[in-house]
């Protein structure tokens, strides 16, 4: 008999959803839990589809989080077989959004579906948390569902998100936190004037090196058990009018802060911005703040998944804070534990992006397993 995951996946996947688009994969989720008693609320925004479905009322309230759509599949010729065809070969399923993330989404619904039917009155609530719009701006999807939660009032206890966490095989890493991202274009003022006469002018290049140097050897803190120190690096630089012949009047950095919850975006912005006082720099900056970091330490949802790994795949987790961001730093304002859990991510947004067969069943179990540790422990 065909596996239920395997042949869900293999459905979304079929569907293409390049982001924003949603081709309907929220509409079969609002379908197919309606049966086990789920209310569906779409809460679209300027052409996203986000979906928030709920079964029960009181708490604790665990959410299934994720989205439908994918990465633009790049030429068509370099895959091996069509990305939205999805292709079984050598015990690897193909196709787009395999591994980020329509193979989490089926194991969610899955998951949910068995362990419903072994429950139907379990504690609690269970919802599900779908947007179109995580791959793209994502100013449309997962923070517009956050917005209505948060004004109705409504909090989240436990959050599972399907981000492809695993590094060689399934289980092996999940994130228990993402770092925040600063991020910053700083304009360093001088006057132009001509490279023969430099006393006539001010070289912003010159004045700022200092400066840059001392931001560059700042230790801005010491991470803790779960981040690795906050990271300040330059990723853009300009200056001059491209002759050989001219000081420039202004220079113009791009940079970033990654940083861990040992800090805080305002004590960064205060910090930096007293370094370049302190190096007399006529300047201005405008701040971007991207993301805040959020954690989840050892506690029952930690514990629920480590253990739920151990079950299914017989190996010990590592809890990791690294990579990107991801839509937690949204859901983190309503939620107290959240955890990442998904595939092996090697191919995430590759030609010919894949997930092994025999890792479905399993994701399915995983979550499976998860529900019945926090919901009926």
């Amino acid at each position: 008999m065909s596996d239920p995951t395997f042949e869900l996946a293999r459905e979304i996947m079929s569907r293409p959803s390049v982001t924003p688009e949603d081709g309907g994969c929220c509409q079969l989720f609002a379908d197919r839990l309606a049966a086990l008693g789920f209310k569906a609320e779409f809460i679209n925004r300027n052409g996203v589809t986000n979906l928030w479905l709920r079964r029960g009322e009181t708490a604790p309230l665990f959410v299934f989080a994720g989205h439908t759509d994918v990465v633009p599949t790049g030429p068509l010729d370099k895959w091996t077989s069509p990305p939205f065809a999805p292709e079984v070969r050598d015990g690897m399923l193909y196709g787009r959004g395999a591994a980020d993330m329509k193979s989490s989404l089926a194991a969610m619904l899955t998951a949910t579906e068995a362990f419903v039917a072994a429950n139907p009155a379990h504690p609690g609530s269970i919802a599900f948390l779908l947007t179109s719009d995580e791959e793209g701006d994502a100013t449309d999807g997962t923070v517009a569902v956050v917005e209505t939660l948060k004004a109705r009032g409504e909090s989240i206890d436990y959050c599972i998100i399907g981000e492809p966490t695993s590094v060689n095989t399934l289980g092996d890493m999940i994130k228990n936190g993402r770092r925040g991202s600063l991020s910053g274009v700083l304009t360093v003022k001088g006057i132009q004037c001509h490279i023969a006469y430099p006393e006539k002018g001010r070289n912003p290049i010159h004045e700022a090196a200092p400066a840059l140097a001392e931001l560059a050897a700042t230790q801005w803190d010491a991470g803790n058990e779960y981040y690795q120190p906050t990271s300040w690096q330059i990723s853009n630089i300009h200056a001059g009018t491209g002759a050989t012949n001219v000081v420039p009047g202004q220079l113009e950095i791009k940079f970033n802060f990654r940083f861990s919850t040992a800090s805080t975006p305002e004590g960064l912005q205060s910090r930096l911005t007293a370094i370049l006082d302190k190096h007399h720099l006529d300047h201005e900056i405008k701040w971007t703040l991207g993301a805040r970091p959020f954690l989840t330490g050892r506690g029952p949802l930690a514990d629920a998944a480590s253990a739920a790994i151990r079950e299914v795949c017989g190996i010990e987790t590592e809890l990791s804070t690294t990579g990107g961001t991801s839509d937690g730093r949204f859901i983190a304002e309503i939620c107290k534990q959240m955890l990442e859990i998904g595939p092996v991510n090697e191919t995430s947004h590759k030609i010919d992006e894949c997930i092994a067969v025999d890792a479905l069943p399993k994701l399915s179990a995983i979550y499976h397993r998860i529900l019945e540790k926090t919901l009926t422990a």
